[in-house]
């Protein structure tokens, strides 16, 4: 039985496949870093004590959440390029590139998503550490910046990772509107050679090895954060094991004393 696979067209179409990764994995991170951003300033809107703020904060996540990624990328791409004064004017340098239109669509969504990650780990603080940079006369812009901010990051690096991933292979969808991904390089390849299995399987591959990649880096990060509570576990297993083998290790008893009792136990 004959593999699915074409391996030499799978080598011959690396190259391509490669230039095609690099714009998934540059659209990756540019969202990403501009995600952070914004959903930090919405996710700050979502708990102000203002009630009309938060409202429209509130309104936007539901909304970008519930709004499919691939219709809001048309929308983006196709729908704003229909409008005159977008299409005459200024804008049309952003919004007359696929690229820069994916990187507004992906932030969109990426942003209502994020919020709710943001906002659990910045409430995931303990309050005592709050009231306790009170009584010290911290402010609380320092408190939050210096404070409530960094452990936030830390609290919140399990659901973050998850999303990012997600993210990640969620890029795939920006073919959709033209721009020259990985996918995009796959079914071209497709369409030329008729092979529906090696071009498809091979941006597969790439996909896991460029999501595992993250996933690795998500694992050193979060074990430079809680190296502290990673050095402290190691210390308490050696004390535990310690403890165990000075219990279980049988107490010694002179030879001198033990004969006489035996002697006394046989009578």
């Amino acid at each position: 039985m004959s593999l699915p696979i074409d391996l030499h067209l799978a080598l011959a179409s690396l190259p391509d496949m490669a230039r095609g990764l690099l714009i998934n994995i540059l659209l990756t991170f540019v969202t990403l870093a501009i995600g952070l951003f914004t959903s930090l300033l919405v996710t700050l809107a979502r708990m102000s004590k203002n009630r009309v703020v938060s409202a429209l904060a509130g309104l936007y996540v539901v909304f970008f959440r519930g709004a499919p990624l691939l219709i809001l990328l048309y929308l983006v791409y196709y729908g704003f390029g229909q409008i005159a004064a977008v299409r005459d004017g200024p804008l049309w340098l952003i919004f007359g590139s696929a690229f820069s239109c994916a990187i507004i669509g992906l932030v969109l969504n990426h942003t209502a998503f994020m919020v709710e990650v943001v906002r659990g780990a910045i409430e995931a603080v303990p309050a005592g550490l709050i009231e306790a940079s009170k009584a010290l006369g911290i402010t609380p812009r320092q408190t939050f910046l210096r404070i409530r901010l960094p452990l936030a990051m830390r609290y919140g690096l399990k659901a973050y990772q998850n999303e990012v991933v997600m993210f990640a292979k969620g890029t795939a969808v920006v073919s959709t509107i033209t721009v020259n991904d990985l996918t995009s390089v796959a079914n071209g390849i497709f369409e030329t050679t008729y092979d529906p299995f090696t071009p498809i399987l091979t941006a597969a591959a790439l996909y896991w090895i460029f999501v595992n990649i993250i996933r690795v880096g998500f694992l050193k990060i979060d074990q430079y954060l809680n190296s502290h509570l990673i050095s402290d576990e190691k210390q308490r297993k050696v004390v535990v094991r310690r403890n165990v083998g000075l219990v279980s290790r049988p107490a010694f008893v002179p030879v001198g004393a033990a004969v006489p009792a035996a002697r006394e136990h046989a009578l």
